[in-house]
């Protein structure tokens, strides 16, 4: 039953394709279809094949440049962590002190608000190199921590 069908269905395109009318032209369509398909096809493949090599690099860069953030010395990394912190202007640069060493970074200084004191340690704790975070801040009127 199935060989009766499949000999219909290739009679069916034989004669479509060999018809000596239109065939030429049929088979000239079905030519340029299938080639702008392969030609389409091609160029997807190329395409999410650059896009998986980019992402890969990326990831790469970032994993290189965790690397080289772990291998700061202590007066970078106190740079860095100074620089990171006081972009946010509700910080009081001239306040507080950053020291650095062995990778653990000591915050001293008068700080007015108690949730800037807990953003401003959450902030350093995510910096890049920044092993342990010494919380020497406190409020003003408080006797300043001793470490």
């Amino acid at each position: 039953m199935y060989g009766l069908v499949l000999a219909a269905l290739a009679g069916a395109l034989v004669s479509f394709f060999l018809d000596p009318d239109t065939g030429g032209y049929r088979r000239s369509v079905a030519r340029d279809r299938i080639g702008g398909l392969t030609r389409r096809s091609r160029r997807q493949v190329e395409r999410q094949a650059r896009r998986v090599a980019s992402e890969a690099a990326g990831l790469k860069a970032r994993t290189r440049r965790q690397d080289a953030a772990r291998d700061l010395d202590d007066a970078t990394l106190a740079q860095k962590v100074m620089s990171e912190l006081f972009r946010d202007p509700r910080i009081p640069k001239g306040a507080i002190n950053v020291n650095a060493s062995a990778g653990v970074v000591q915050l001293r200084g008068e700080v007015e608000d108690p949730s800037l004191i807990v953003e401003i340690l959450d902030r350093t704790r995510r910096i890049g190199g920044v092993a342990d975070v010494e919380n020497l801040l406190h409020l003003p009127g408080e006797p300043a921590p001793r470490s």
